[in-house]
């Protein structure tokens, strides 16, 4: 059996339709080896028939644009070069004739050639499109492995490197300025709005990646924030930036919250972990915010100096370490901070009773953990609340969620089974279309910086 592939092309400069033949296929067999077109025959088809394509494309647009715009006079042509651009399914290589200025106006510009100014950039929207997507999802090797199985383009990790950074930029340009406050307006104009949805829930925990200053691939660890907002339908978006990189943390929040559709007279509660990076963050977003402490890092901070109480010397003065620190729980529970810290002090107390033959290095270090924790406790009692209530009534509590945005975002990209090192520029911009890959807004993102790439996939859908 033997089939062949013929295109038709008709162009609005040519009477008759040109018919080429783009493909021969020959099976001697049934089998199921052979039963339609392979991988390869595929790709081999699709470069074959968007070369043809493109062409006529490419000469149609370069014909009608060679008469001058203003006087219709056809212009001489100076020299051809060729333009390399490169789509889906693959690199093609055009004709770029380059015709001389008209003289009936004045110009800067002795020639010019039609096909380069249409074609500035010389990668196709679609492709850049599949691979910042991807490369937000795997490692860049990965990435590359996995465009060049399934289509017929040749690709390699500084090409995929440069269009992600250079998307990420263009995402993070697009933020509007900073600001130290986001609440806006008056009691009258809050009252005057649509009654609100049900509260926002914002959770913000952080978490580390390793670093790399230039050569020296030891540089470390920096921050990096991360952040999930979720409405009461269960909407999730989340958010990302490197602490000691980004300058405006407060917007990119800000832009998160009103995407969900944030009113000024809507309630938003704010869950973090009460560290510094943290903590300036969630003010002034919305009158009608509260903001808590997050009862799961306070149990998880409790579990460990538990654990290691277990391993001290049984002391007089160390008797029931382990039962007052349950009780200290309990009343953080009911967000009675006042004895919590009454509690906090009079374990302080013993273990400034021992002497220096007492203090092993298990008791220092159970001191030092110990104090870390009281000044924890110390410095975020504004934001601890009674959470047995807000449990009972079905309130949020706990970051946990955030837990998983945090492994989502980063970990699962750059930490885990992950060997490569970043600097706070690279992971800054790569988190910026990660999160947005996450939050399905990439491809609406990409059809507002390239509107035909929207209406075309329309005219697809029609026609189907």
């Amino acid at each position: 059996m033997k089939v062949k592939v013929q295109v038709q092309i008709e162009s609005n400069n040519s009477a008759e339709p040109v018919i080429e033949e783009i493909f021969d296929l020959t099976r001697d067999e049934l089998t199921p080896e052979t039963l339609g077109l392979t991988l390869d025959e595929a790709k081999t088809l699709l470069a074959n028939l968007q070369a043809k394509f493109a062409e006529s494309q490419t000469i149609e647009y370069v014909k009608n644009h060679r008469q001058c715009l203003h006087c219709g006079k056809t212009r001489a042509t100076k020299d051809h070069h060729e333009l390399v651009f490169r789509t889906l399914f693959g690199k093609l290589r055009l004709e770029s004739p380059r015709f001389y200025t008209c003289d009936c106006q004045p110009q800067q510009q002795k020639s010019e050639s039609p096909l380069a100014a249409c074609l500035p950039d010389r990668t196709a929207p679609e492709l850049k499109y599949l691979q910042t997507q991807w490369v937000a999802l795997m490692p860049y090797g990965v990435t590359v492995k996995r465009l060049e199985d399934i289509l017929p383009i040749d690709q390699n990790v500084a090409t995929l490197h440069r269009h992600v950074l250079a998307a990420g930029e263009r995402v993070d340009n697009e933020l509007g300025d900073e600001q130290p406050m986001f609440a806006h307006g008056c009691i009258a104009e809050w009252e005057s709005l649509p009654e609100p949805d049900p509260p926002l829930v914002v959770g913000i925990d952080g978490g580390y990646v390793h670093a790399r200053d230039g050569d020296n691939r030891k540089a470390g660890w920096f921050e990096v924030i991360v952040g999930k907002s979720m409405t009461a339908d269960g909407d999730k978006k989340c958010f990302a930036f490197v602490a000691d990189y980004n300058s405006k943390p407060k917007r990119r929040l800000y832009e998160t919250l009103c995407s969900q559709g944030l009113q000024m007279n809507q309630t938003v509660t704010f869950l973090s972990d009460g560290g510094d990076t943290v903590r300036d963050l969630q003010f002034y977003m919305s009158p009608f915010s509260e903001h808590l402490l997050d009862w799961f890092h306070i149990t998880m901070r409790i579990t460990v100096i538990r654990q290691m109480a277990k391993g001290l010397p049984k002391l007089k003065w160390l008797k029931g370490v382990e039962d007052n620190l349950e009780r200290v729980k309990w009343f953080l529970w009911h967000g009675n901070v006042f004895m919590a810290l009454q509690v906090l002090d009079d374990i302080e107390g013993n273990l400034e009773c021992l002497d220096d033959k007492q203090t092993t290095d298990k008791v220092r270090k159970f001191e030092r953990t110990f104090g870390e924790f009281r000044t924890y406790i110390e410095r975020n009692e504004g934001f601890i609340v009674n959470y047995r209530d807000r449990y009972f009534y079905g309130k949020a509590i706990s970051t946990a969620f955030v837990e998983s945005a945090v492994n989502q975002v980063i970990s699962k990209r750059m930490v885990k089974k992950q060997q490569m090192r970043w600097t706070k520029k690279g992971a800054h911009l790569l988190l910026q279309v990660r999160t947005r890959v996450i939050n399905d807004e990439w491809r609406d993102i990409f059809h507002r910086w390239y509107p035909k790439m929207h209406s075309t996939e329309k005219t697809l859908q029609l026609a189907a």
